[in-house]
């Protein structure tokens, strides 16, 4: 796939997740007052996330540690991507995906120490998943693809390698003309 749909791929969460936060920060505001959706089980929460997802944390440094391997994460989609055969749709889906939801994220990091700003809450009373936004949909949704391309990648190469010994094995069984 083309290194423009890849990045219009990742470009377009990234325009989304940035589109949904503007609008979260000035519609939710002020931060932590729950807006119900669906009762309970689905609300509309502002939070500002200083640290990562599940709400890792490494202390004051939490913020720049995490704008480098930021760096280092859409720089590794990015050559597993130039790695990727033509036509692994899939693949290159899932990499954009996660680059995409990366770099929203990083946007946040970089504009504001206050954090990433999330607004996703999902659960029922005290049960609640940790708040979350568009950028990080992405980086799931992609991670869960591409970790099925991958083990379907695996899967193919080793029933390729089996058929190859089974027809190395039949053909020095075969009896030789002389």
């Amino acid at each position: 796939m083309p290194p423009a749909r890849y990045l219009a791929i990742a470009g377009a969460v990234v325009l989304f997740d940035q589109f949904t936060k503007l609008l979260a920060v000035d519609r939710l505001s002020p931060a932590y007052v729950p807006h119900p959706v669906l009762g309970e089980w689905f609300r509309l929460t502002l939070v500002y996330n200083p640290g990562a997802a599940f709400g890792l944390h490494l202390g004051p440094w939490s913020r720049w540690i995490f704008m480098v391997l930021t760096v280092v994460a859409v720089t590794v989609m990015w050559r597993l991507y130039r790695q990727s055969p033509a036509d692994a749709r899939w693949r290159t889906w899932a990499l954009a995906l996660v680059t995409g939801g990366a770099l929203g994220n990083l946007v946040d990091r970089v504009r504001s120490s206050r954090g990433v700003v999330d607004f996703l809450d999902v659960g029922v009373g005290a049960w609640r998943w940790p708040t979350f936004n568009i950028a990080d949909i992405g980086v799931s949704c992609g991670a869960v693809i591409l970790a099925i391309v991958l083990w379907h990648e695996d899967e193919a190469e080793a029933a390729a390698k089996r058929a190859a010994e089974a027809a190395t094995a039949a053909a020095a069984d075969r009896p030789r003309d002389a």
